[in-house]
């Protein structure tokens, strides 16, 4: 139990470390889905190419799509994307960032269906046992057949229990044959992307680490400025409400004190530190007002920036400013013990 709650503690660490345990998660289902998958060729010969790819191909489209809905980010991308461009502008390099890293992460469970289901073999024996070469690995002394007669023949190869064809090509060698294609695109495909993904860790840094580096801080703010965005939202709504609620009730035992009803003398509150934490927002217009402002006009990031001297100042030397010293002043107090 230890472990797995190590596991999940790391997991909820970050953002990125919990997209990275959704995705593995992600990959492992889609392996348990297709071993649990009913594989039903239909042995028809217009339909097996359709049946056999859209196993293939089909599957990893909904997954993909699905790794982009499950990442929290998607909705801050789109926001970030379509907001107005207000005194913050809007940096490329970052929207492309974020979009990378979570096409890359929801491109790891299609990955490994496509890989699983090439490994296997079944879909590209459905999907082309039309096509084996029959003079080649076939009977070519067996008695000529029209095309359309062939091709129903063919298609019958990967249902086993009604292939009528063992005098025109055995069973056995057109599945292993087509077998033996498909693992060798599936090796292929595998070999192919751990290429990709070695080369995008290992050179990115080689080119573009300064820009990598600036990229990946901003999109890291645009995620926690949301965050504690929603937090701040979030103490205001509940704040509000109580002071609400309060006010209400206050209301009621005024009434009750005009209906001549006597009331428990109730403790003072802290009015202080609900107006601070209201901030100042103390209507439903003004909220909704704040909001919109959020949206259309986010404030520059620029945090009380030095004034710098002009003239013979240190600006443009690369000197820090020199402070002068202000003389203090001091104050004493003298005690009698009288």
């Amino acid at each position: 139990m230890d472990k797995f709650r190590m596991i999940f503690q790391f997991f909820q660490s970050n953002q990125e470390s919990f997209m990275n345990g959704i995705c593995g998660i992600m990959a492992l289902a889609s392996t348990q889905m297709y071993s649990a998958f009913d594989f039903n060729c239909p042995c028809l010969p217009r339909y097996n190419l359709a049946y056999g790819l859209g196993i293939l191909l089909v599957p990893p489209f909904i997954l993909f799509l699905l790794g982009f809905v499950l990442n929290n980010n998607i909705s801050m991308l789109a926001e970030e994307w379509r907001r107005p461009q207000g005194r913050r502008g809007k940096d490329s390099s970052v929207l492309r960032y974020m979009f990378c890293s979570m096409a890359q992460r929801a491109m790891i469970a299609p990955a490994v269906w496509v890989s699983v289901t090439l490994l296997d073999g079944k879909c590209i024996t459905c999907a082309f046992c039309t096509l084996v070469p029959v003079e080649t690995l076939g009977n070519a002394s067996h008695p000529h057949l029209s095309h359309r007669e062939l091709q129903r023949v063919l298609a019958r190869i990967p249902c086993k229990e009604i292939y009528n064809g063992q005098e025109l090509i055995a069973n056995e060698v057109a599945v292993r044959y087509l077998r033996c294609i498909s693992q060798a695109l599936g090796w292929s495909f595998v070999l192919l992307i751990t290429t990709l993904a070695f080369l995008v860790r290992s050179l990115r840094p080689c080119f573009s680490q300064a820009a990598f580096l600036k990229s990946r801080y901003w999109s890291h703010y645009i995620d926690i400025e949301r965050k504690l965005f929603d937090e701040t939202c979030a103490e205001h709504a509940r704040s509000f409400a109580k002071a609400c609620i309060q006010q209400f009730f206050e209301g009621m035992s005024t009434d009750l004190v005009a209906a001549r009803c006597h009331l428990p003398r109730k403790a003072p509150v802290d009015v202080g530190e609900a107006a601070e934490k209201l901030l100042g927002i103390t209507d439903q217009g003004t909220m909704n007002m704040a909001l919109k402002s959020w949206h259309r006009c986010k404030p520059p990031l620029h945090l009380h920036p030095p004034v710098l001297p002009t003239g013979n100042g240190w600006a443009g030397e690369g000197q820090p400013p020199t402070h002068t010293s202000v003389p203090r002043r001091e104050t004493a107090a003298y005690y009698s013990w009288v």
